[in-house]
């Protein structure tokens, strides 16, 4: 019996090259863990007093990325003391990120790429703050996730006084969507919650790839609604052995679902419109589509 899907199978899981942004991305989150090695073989750390005085200077540094300033502009723009201005600009005269061109300071290129530096770790170190709760129910995976393309996502997480926020905004985006695609360690929402299910089986051309028990269940609860919806071809499941966590990718926007092991429920919900996370995203579907196996009319016959 033929698989319900259209589009051939590929046994290799290995996704083809992405833009240059994404392979950057993607190659320095594989050398991130080798990097403390890298840095004492080369034999030259960075005194940690240094690397605290760079971030102290951050401001001043992202002031002048602007454009060069005198020190009176400095003194409004970080609304700081003359003896503040004339300390930050001696540090950063000593240290050879400035030089003075026509009575302003002006970054030096030593001076350029210590400031995008100091603005890409204050990026990411609050976009990790913000996606806390998806990067601790997610630590066993994350390796593969990259923070960067997350940094002004929407984080959506489950408070005692409204548990199904994150499950909420999920359907809403689905709601909002022609199409969806995505993959999950359990169901995309609680399965007594019938409006999605019908918008997906229905509403929505829908391709999921769950594990096998995952859409045992869903065949238990929906049984004629499930099999009318793939056999229109209107949903395709697959199913894979393990899942890292749940992807789902929408018309607009991608989004990642971190769960409680013990209750199943979604805990934290984070989605971006953003290309690069989108682009990360669907390589990643990519690679665990290739690894999956679709669901045959056979194995729907056995699961009835």
């Amino acid at each position: 019996m033929e698989p319900h899907n259209d589009e051939p199978d590929s046994g290799d899981a290995t996704p083809p090259p992405g833009s240059p942004v994404l392979e950057a991305l993607l190659e320095n989150e594989r050398n991130r863990q080798h990097l403390g090695k890298r840095l004492n073989a080369a034999g030259d750390r960075v005194d940690t007093d240094l690397l605290g005085d760079i971030v102290r200077h951050g401001p001043v540094l992202e002031a002048l990325r602007q454009e060069p300033l005198d020190r009176g502009e400095i003194e409004e723009r970080l609304d700081v003391s003359r003896a503040t201005s004339h300390r930050f600009t001696q540090w950063l005269d000593d240290q050879d990120f400035v030089e003075k061109v026509d009575g302003r300071f002006q970054l030096t290129g030593r001076g350029e790429a210590v400031a995008d530096e100091v603005l890409r770790f204050e990026a990411n170190v609050r976009t990790v703050h913000r996606m806390a709760p998806l990067l601790d129910s997610i630590c066993d995976d994350h390796q593969e996730f990259i923070v960067e393309p997350f940094v002004d996502a929407t984080v959506t997480v489950a408070r005692p006084d409204d548990p199904y926020q994150p499950v909420e905004r999920f359907i809403s985006l689905v709601e909002g969507s022609d199409t969806f695609r995505g993959f999950n360690t359990t169901h995309m929402a609680p399965l007594v919650l019938g409006e999605f299910h019908q918008r997906v089986f229905d509403g929505t051309d829908t391709e999921i790839i769950y594990l096998p028990h995952i859409v045992e269940k869903l065949f238990e609860t929906y049984p004629r609604q499930a099999t009318e919806a793939v056999e229109r071809g209107h949903l395709t499941l697959r199913t894979r052995d393990e899942l890292p966590y749940g992807l789902a990718i929408f018309d607009e926007c991608v989004g990642i679902g971190g769960y409680d092991e013990s209750t199943g429920m979604m805990q934290v919900f984070v989605d971006t419109e953003s290309p690069i996370a989108r682009e990360w995203a669907e390589r990643v579907y990519a690679s665990v589509r290739a690894d999956s196996e679709p669901l045959t009319d056979e194995r729907i016959d056995s699961i009835h």
